[in-house]
């Protein structure tokens, strides 16, 4: 089985493109950073490497570079990811010597492809570069658009979106899942790991839904629990996701919820139906 690292920042890419991958029996390990990345290198030993080509702590041309130079690894294919559709990224790509470039949005099945075309070759430096883009057609270039995806990656308002909630005041945290309790993005100061919230905020709306169909009531659009130590809300982001905000002051709920009422149907509108991200 070959083993595949992805590499971004964003939760829900991560996600993501793991799920399309794993969804192939390809065994994925994932990194947030590039220095994590690079220790994932040495210790798991990747048969390809999936990068964000913007990182917090440096970019995707620099793992690239890590993995050129490499005394064991340094024909491992590497396929760069960009939000920038320009010739600047196919230029540094084949600088640093990158298999191949794909520009968000990009579909799962589109992801899936360029990966098993990458893995049986051991050819590198393969990313074609044009000198002007806009009048050369590429492989996924301006003149050659991406057709229309059936899942797009999160959208880089997702986390603003979350972290609009903590500025609010008195929102301890705010987490985003799917419906299987798989964390998609968090924001705040979590009390649990954010994975264990997301878990626990799906067995929730999964059993108050189940109530809401035995008394007709329907699906479940909103809940609010209250503890001894403050106040969650729970919100069905569409079919695919769900929101929980922990709020420790009851005199924000207010705000919280009129904030609610307005992004819940923004993040559901970005969903599809069996995936859940608001497109990084």
């Amino acid at each position: 089985m070959a083993r595949i690292l992805v590499v971004d920042d964003s939760v829900s890419v991560r996600r993501v493109i793991e799920r399309a991958l794993a969804a192939r029996h390809f065994d994925v390990v994932t990194a947030s950073c590039a220095s994590e990345a690079t220790e994932r290198i040495d210790a798991d030993v990747p048969d390809l490497v999936i990068c964000d080509v913007i990182l917090p702590d440096g970019d995707g041309y620099h793992v690239c570079e890590h993995v050129r130079r490499h005394p064991r690894l340094g024909a491992v294919p590497v396929l760069l990811i960009s939000g920038i559709a320009d010739g600047s990224v196919l230029q540094r790509a084949a600088e640093v010597g990158a298999s191949d470039v794909m520009f968000k949005p990009f579909s799962a099945e589109d992801l899936v492809r360029k990966t098993e075309d990458l893995l049986p070759g051991p050819a590198v430096s393969t990313t074609t570069v044009e000198a002007d883009p806009m009048t050369s057609p590429t492989p996924h270039g301006p003149d050659r658009p991406e057709p229309m995806p059936d899942w797009a990656p999160p959208a880089p308002d997702l986390k603003n979106s979350l972290e609009q909630f903590v500025a609010l005041g008195g929102v301890r945290s705010v987490v985003v899942a799917d419906r299987e309790g798989f964390l998609v993005e968090a924001a705040g100061d979590l009390d649990l790991p954010a994975d264990v919230t997301a878990a626990l905020a799906s067995c929730l709306v999964d059993s108050s839904e189940g109530l809401g169909s035995d008394l007709g009531r329907g699906a479940l659009t909103g809940m609010m629990l209250e503890y001894e130590s403050g106040t969650v809300l729970l919100y069905g982001i569409g079919s695919s996701a769900l929101l929980a905000v922990a709020v420790d002051d009851s005199a924000v709920l207010g705000k919280v919820r009129y904030y609610a009422r307005k992004v819940v149907p923004q993040l559901a509108s970005a969903f599809t139906s069996d995936v859940a991200v608001c497109r990084a």
